[in-house]
């Protein structure tokens, strides 16, 4: 294998140096444009590459511009360096896990990285965890940083409101009590209806609720009480967001033509969730007949 033929592979395959088939002289770890094309396709890849690629400061800044992962097997000293560790947040948030203890020790220089990208918080100083003004600014950024911020906050409303506000999903980490709040679990389902898996059984029974959530994401009826599967009106936005919501219907709604043809006409492949004797039915047939 040349070194073209080894760039195709890695490109194509996207997988780890050491997973290739590689014989041994035919990978040149201290070939940069191969290095820097399995970097590009993983992070941990950097690994491999020659001790003389981690020492050469251009080639690694442009390693962790492309994968900011790459960070993690960088020399110490790119690690220490507040350049080298932004250029990685950039890239990957969490890359800040793999920098020098010095930097996720100084206030200022988190301050910086959450402001890039939330999801950095993972990386900080454990009193920094602790701190409301950090965590503050990372689940503004980025509302999944909740899951690495103190357990005081995820029981903090204010904090909780925000996360979710910035993502729906971050309500998975919020505490129990929260979840059962309705002001939160809406503002959740609004910005991803998703999050309605994450909401407490009572609220899954509340047709606000249930009405955001599926206006938002149709399949979002998946985690809806069985009651709202049968009613016609939950079901018929849904399908008309998500086709394939129709899988979640109760079968009697399976069956309504009304909704079968709405779910079609959002996507034509929903038709495997529709009761049999619609499948044969021509009004259906000519719009599945029209897609194609």
């Amino acid at each position: 294998m040349d070194k073209k033929e080894a760039l195709k592979f890695i490109q194509e395959h996207g997988m780890a140096l050491e997973e290739a088939d590689f014989k041994p002289g035919q990978l040149n770890n201290k070939d940069k444009e191969i290095i820097l094309a399995a970097v590009i396709e993983r992070g941990s890849n950097f690994q491999y590459a020659d001790d003389s690629l981690k020492k050469d400061k251009d080639f690694v800044l442009t390693a962790i511009k492309q994968n900011g992962d790459a960070l993690e097997y960088a020399d110490k000293s790119s690690k220490k360096d507040k350049k080298f560790v932004l250029a990685a947040v950039k890239q990957r948030g969490y890359a800040f896990e793999y920098a020098d203890k010095s930097l996720k020790k100084d206030k200022k220089f988190v301050l910086k990285v959450v402001k890039q990208d939330g999801s950095a918080l993972i990386g900080a100083d454990k009193s920094f965890k602790k701190d409301k003004e950090i965590v503050l600014i990372a689940v503004k950024r980025n509302g999944f940083a909740l899951k690495y911020a103190d357990k005081s906050f995820k029981k903090n409303k204010e904090i909780v409101l925000i996360a979710v506000k910035s993502h729906g999903g971050a309500l998975h980490d919020a505490d129990k009590s929260l979840k059962k709040d309705k002001e939160i679990v809406l503002k959740a389902v609004k910005q991803d209806g998703d999050a309605l898996r994450y909401a407490d059984d009572s609220l899954k029974k509340d047709k606000e609720i249930v009405l955001a959530a599926v206006k938002q994401r149709g399949d979002a009826l998946d985690y809806a009480d069985d009651s709202f599967k049968k009613d016609k009106e939950i079901v018929l936005i849904a399908v008309k967001r998500h086709g394939f919501a129709l899988e979640f219907a109760d079968d009697s709604l399976k069956k309504d033509k009304e909704i079968v043809l709405e779910a079609i006409k959002q996507d034509g492949d929903a038709l495997e969730f529709a009761d049999d004797s619609l499948k044969i039915d021509p009004d259906i047939l000519a719009i599945i007949n029209d897609d194609e």
